[in-house]
């Protein structure tokens, strides 16, 4: 596509394509201690820099800034102009509290009173 340029301007375009995408997305990908700005998002997957990443594969979690959306189960799919894509095998709400597993009643009491006489 940019062949007809030297190696070096192709290689600094490329940088600050990638240096764009990285301050357009607030997204994150961390796998336990370490965090990925992810460049692209989409409904079946994500993309993150390919010099970054290393072949990522399993349990991760996605971030908007601080708020976690997502834990995600991903394998690696392609490389791609300098991007590394990973699709979701399975993809779940991040949630701060644990799922209940019976329905709740609109006006159930959320606790217990007792007196002591």
């Amino acid at each position: 596509m940019l062949e007809y340029l030297p190696k070096e301007v192709r290689e600094g375009l490329e940088a600050a394509r990638k240096k764009d995408l990285k301050k357009q997305s607030r997204l994150r990908i961390r796998v336990n201690e370490e965090v990925f700005p992810v460049l692209k998002f989409w409904e079946t997957g994500f993309s993150i820099d390919a010099e970054r990443a290393p072949k990522l594969r399993g349990l991760v979690d996605l971030y908007d800034g601080s708020r976690h959306l997502y834990q995600c189960l991903i394998v690696a799919s392609e490389e791609e102009d300098g991007q590394m894509i990973y699709e979701f095998k399975r993809r779940a709400e991040a949630s701060d509290h644990a799922p209940l597993d019976f329905a709740r009643a609109e006006h159930a009491p959320v606790g217990l009173i007792e007196g002591n006489g």
